[in-house]
């Protein structure tokens, strides 16, 4: 092997010596673990899957279609992270009517089709060295810190792991503080492992407590450590890059579902969103009991999102019936010609604008 270069199978990047002993290290461990516990029961190829959360989905990119197939799969609740928009912005003004639509437009849209959204304001890393840009966002982000269905600040974190990254996380974490939001971490997809180190040990610095924290895009590198100082583990389900339900599946059967989370992370990219469902599904069909499974894709969500009071289960439980002839600012999930989906017959006028 001398003189190759491996590709990483959790990140991609060079497969340095280091970087595979700790790789062996997890595998030996795992094996270990998965012989130890006992037989389990298989659960059936086509059991049902209880209510889904996705808890990272960037569906401002994503079509009706999407919500359509999410509700059907048992998405009951979706959250959106700030995040760029595939290329830089140029002004505040930019993020500012970003904001409003990932916690207005956006809610209502996902309304109309049977699922609950909410959101998390934050300036994210790749867009924090603009650094006279970032200022401005950042002096924005108060007004929408109160607003109804914000569930927690993010993503925040690294990208290059920059000194103006750095400063941008340390700003919004003190935010998180006074506002009393959790916050959603993304970690870099370059050099991962350090990253997240760098990240958990900053939190520390600024005394934020763990358990009101999501450590998001997580792998094999760095699992571990997450879960040992006590944060919120999440995975996103992204083809070919971040995690696959497969490997997904082997994480919940070795540590357990306690403090884990499956999201999608589906954006404008080549992305799934049903890539929770269908984990869900795959973890069933491998074995996984059920109500680890709802922990792994509902429960833990529900539990440190909804610390803020914001989100909460009642609101999918008991929802406002769908009405598509339904107005937000005048405009209409439908246009001309198209069938409304009524579940309310007679609401009166009033009752179908939302200003």
């Amino acid at each position: 092997m001398a003189g190759r270069e491996l590709a990483c199978p959790c990140c991609n990047g060079t497969l340095t010596p280091e970087k595979a002993a700790r790789l062996l290290d997890e595998i030996q461990r795992l094996t270990t673990m998965k012989e130890a516990q006992p037989g389990r029961g298989p659960v059936a190829a086509g059991a049902p899957t209880r209510m889904i959360i996705d808890p990272h989905a960037h569906m401002i990119s994503r079509t009706t279609d999407d919500y359509e197939a999410m509700a059907k799969a048992g998405v009951v609740a979706v959250i959106e992270p700030a995040f760029w928009l595939g290329q830089p912005r140029t002004n505040v003004g930019s993020y500012i009517d970003y904001f409003a639509m990932i916690s207005g437009f956006e809610r209502f849209r996902a309304g109309q089709f049977g699922i609950r959204h909410y959101c998390t304001i934050g300036l994210n890393p790749k867009e924090a060295n603009n650094e006279a840009l970032a200022e401005q966002v950042i002096d924005a982000l108060p007004h929408f810190l109160v607003k109804e269905g914000v569930v927690a600040m993010g993503e925040l974190g690294y990208d290059e792991q920059t000194s103006l990254e750095d400063r941008a996380l340390r700003l919004q974490i003190e935010l998180a503080k006074e506002y009393g939001l959790p916050i959603m971490i993304h970690t870099p997809h370059r050099d991962k492992r350090a990253g997240t180190l760098r990240t958990m040990d900053v939190l520390k610095e600024h005394d934020f407590d763990p358990t009101r924290c999501v450590i998001d895009h997580n792998n094999e590198e760095t699992i571990r450590e997450v879960l040992d100082r006590g944060y919120w583990c999440a995975f996103s389900i992204y083809p070919q890059t971040k995690m696959g339900s497969e490997r997904m599946s082997a994480l919940v059967e070795s540590y357990g579902p306690d403090r884990l989370i499956v999201n999608s992370a589906c954006d404008w990219g080549v992305s799934d969103p049903l890539a929770v469902a269908k984990t869900a599904r795959l973890m069933a069909q491998r074995g996984v009991g059920s109500d680890a499974i709802h922990k792994v894709v509902y429960g833990n969500a529900l539990a440190v999102y909804g610390l803020n009071g914001e989100m909460d289960e009642q609101h999918w439980l008991a929802p406002a019936a769908i009405d598509q002839r339904t107005l937000y600012e005048g405009n209409s999930v439908l246009r001309g010609g198209q069938t409304p989906r009524i579940e309310e017959p007679g609401r009166s006028a009033d009752d179908l604008q939302i200003v």
